[in-house]
């Protein structure tokens, strides 16, 4: 007995790792751009595997960049982490875009997928033009300092290719995954999450708390949501979103001047409006680029009380379409963009179309009725022929049959009965009319 005891105590002992429950992942997604949302988001996250005890968080990162102070706050709760963070750039055709690559490189461990790109983290502006052609060069200098500040003091604690990060700001430089990992400015590339935890599995990262061996070969997955209030924010972090509220605001701000009491369409369009302006606080806009556009909309309702020949209407539609196009301001050094970066094109030249349109075509309609001779009521009968029923005199008038009703009708001359007569004004209910020559 004792030796089958020895033997059960053995294998309890020694073989025990081989059974032990799987350690767990905690995986965040972030695919948009870098926002207080998204700060709220990740800090959620850590709090939530530092309470449960995961064995580390994935980051599925593909963004254009952000905001500055966003990415900062990231970056600080990444370093000081007590769990471990790996950020993967992910899936096929994400990119690491200007603040993403600062979040990339804070990361205790940076993998990416292939067919993925990183860098770009040189500030520029919507056009995509240097920022020393319109900010001037101590600007451009300003921030470039700052900036690459920041990712240097990254690059030498994760002990990453401290050259390139500079380069990628200054320069713009953009990599590959595979050359990332040559460069070492990743560690890993693997096609897929799986792939991913069997590389990492065995490697010693130092968090805040310490060194700590990753243990993710068998680790189970839980995906971490964001929360209803952080899905709002970051949804209006989008500017093809805020520039569609911002629209939408308006065409029912100017639909409730147009037909007033409607009452719908200018609420709704109020509430768009706030959105819209709400928005703005987290994603780099152009306040003169928006004046344009306002000033379009002033052209358009401008077009109802003036006769232009549509010359208002070329004018608003080339004020709105310039002020979209530059709606978005990356020369704001709060914010780390890709060029790209910006309300769609498509977007920005169809809303353009369709609203100087139909408004154009509104103001003509309602110009066109105002001008139109009327066909009902008493202002309809002035030119109208009628014939006399009563004999008409200068001082007691008479009475006219016209459109199947009998009128008083006054006259500077005597007109006989039976005679006709064209109707030339009407006020206070009585005709005035003169005889009528055939």
């Amino acid at each position: 007995m004792s030796k089958v005891f020895r033997l059960v105590i053995f294998t309890l002992f020694v073989l025990s790792p081989l059974t032990t429950t799987a350690s767990k992942i905690l995986v965040v997604e972030i695919n948009s751009s870098i926002n207080p949302a998204t700060v709220d988001y990740l800090n959620d996250a850590i709090r939530e595997a530092t309470l449960k005890k995961y064995e580390a968080i994935v980051i599925l990162l593909d963004t254009p960049g952000g905001l500055v102070s966003s990415t900062r706050e990231i970056v600080k709760s990444i370093m000081s982490s007590d769990v471990p963070v790996i950020v993967y750039v992910y899936p096929d055709g994400a990119r690491a875009g200007s603040a993403g690559v600062f979040i990339t490189m804070a990361a205790h461990i940076a993998a990416m997928a292939p067919g993925t790109n990183i860098g770009a983290a040189h500030p520029v502006e919507a056009g995509g033009q240097d920022v020393d052609k319109r900010g001037g060069r101590d600007l451009k200098r300003k921030i470039e300092n700052d900036t690459i500040a920041f990712i240097e003091s990254i690059a030498e604690k994760r002990n990453r290719n401290k050259d390139w990060a500079i380069r990628a700001v200054r320069d713009s430089v953009s990599v590959t995954a595979s050359k990332a990992l040559e460069e070492k400015v990743i560690d890993v590339v693997a096609k897929d999450i799986n792939e991913l935890l069997m590389r990492i599995n065995g490697m010693e990262v130092e968090t805040a708390s310490g060194k700590k061996i990753l243990n993710t070969g068998n680790a189970s997955r839980t995906v971490f949501q964001m929360n209803i209030r952080q899905k709002i924010t970051n949804l209006f972090a989008d500017p093809n979103i805020s520039y569609i509220l911002m629209m939408i605001g308006i065409v029912g701000i100017m639909m409730e001047l147009y037909h007033p009491g409607v009452i719908f369409p200018g609420v709704i369009g109020g509430i768009s409006l706030i959105l819209a302006f709400m928005s703005f606080q987290v994603i780099p806009i152009n306040y003169g680029a928006l004046l344009l556009i306002l000033l379009g909309v002033i052209l358009i309702i401008a077009e109802l009380y003036v006769t232009s020949y549509g010359i208002l209407s070329i004018g608003a539609a080339i004020s709105i379409m310039i002020g979209s196009l530059l709606l978005v301001n990356k020369l704001d050094p709060r914010f780390l963009f890709e060029p790209g970066y910006g309300v769609d094109r498509s977007m920005i030249y169809l809303t353009t179309l369709v609203i100087v349109g139909f408004f154009a075509l509104v103001g003509f309609l309602v110009v066109k009725s105002r001008v139109k001779k009327p066909v009902i009521g008493p202002e309809g009968l002035i030119g109208k022929t009628a014939e006399v029923t009563d004999k008409i005199t200068p001082q007691h008038g008479g009475r006219v049959y016209v459109g199947g009703e009998y009128w008083f009708a006054d006259s500077d001359e005597e007109i006989e009965k039976g005679a006709s007569v064209e109707i030339i004004k009407v006020e206070n209910l009585r005709l005035k009319v003169r005889k009528k020559v055939n």
